[in-house]
């Protein structure tokens, strides 16, 4: 954008990228926000890629506001959004759309993050590419939430790739120790 003299777009990249890295470095890996944080993070990351992939990019939030004080460790969903986008926006010429869900289900909350790419019909599987995004969100899960979280992967309705994730409902104000 600078090279090409587009300073106004440029200046607001930069703004959006001071942002997100500010919030990444506040927050410790270990840390846990709400939800509605969480998405806040998301939005200003996809407006980022946004820049990048302009029309190609097409994400959706679809989050039951029962949800949004939920606890989870911060920037959990961030790489399942980035794989996404390498695996389902990059490869492809027309785009694809990524959604977001969350909504609760008993005790727990379904997280899914989900994209209209090629999916497992292409050979992609949760152990293709180097791995490390999906192992990285499994073990982070495994030492927030120990046995009482779900994850897992599949193909969906849309052709593309799902990633689910089951957690317990930890209400903002109230820590682990608490609701245990």
């Amino acid at each position: 954008l600078v090279l090409l003299k587009q300073t106004e777009r440029a200046n607001a990249m930069l703004a959006r990228l001071s942002s997100f890295l500010r919030y990444t470095l506040a927050n410790e890996p270990t840390a846990q926000v709400t939800l509605a944080q969480e998405v806040e993070t998301l939005k200003l990351y996809l407006e980022i890629e946004k820049m990048r992939f302009e029309d190609r990019l097409r994400p959706h939030f679809r989050i039951d506001p029962a949800t949004i004080g939920a606890r989870l460790p911060s920037l959990l969903l961030q790489p399942l959004v980035e794989n996404a986008i390498k695996y389902a926006v990059t490869p492809s010429e027309s785009g694809a759309d990524i959604w977001i869900r969350a909504e609760r289900q008993g005790q727990g909350i379904r997280i899914e993050v989900t994209d209209s790419g090629a999916g497992t019909a292409s050979g992609l599987t949760a152990h293709d590419s180097t791995g490390v995004g999906l192992a990285n969100i499994r073990d982070r899960l495994a030492q927030a939430y120990g046995a009482a979280h779900g994850f897992q992967t599949r193909q969906n309705e849309h052709g593309g790739f799902s990633v689910i994730l089951d957690i317990p409902f930890h209400g903002a104000g109230r820590n682990k120790q608490e609701t245990t």
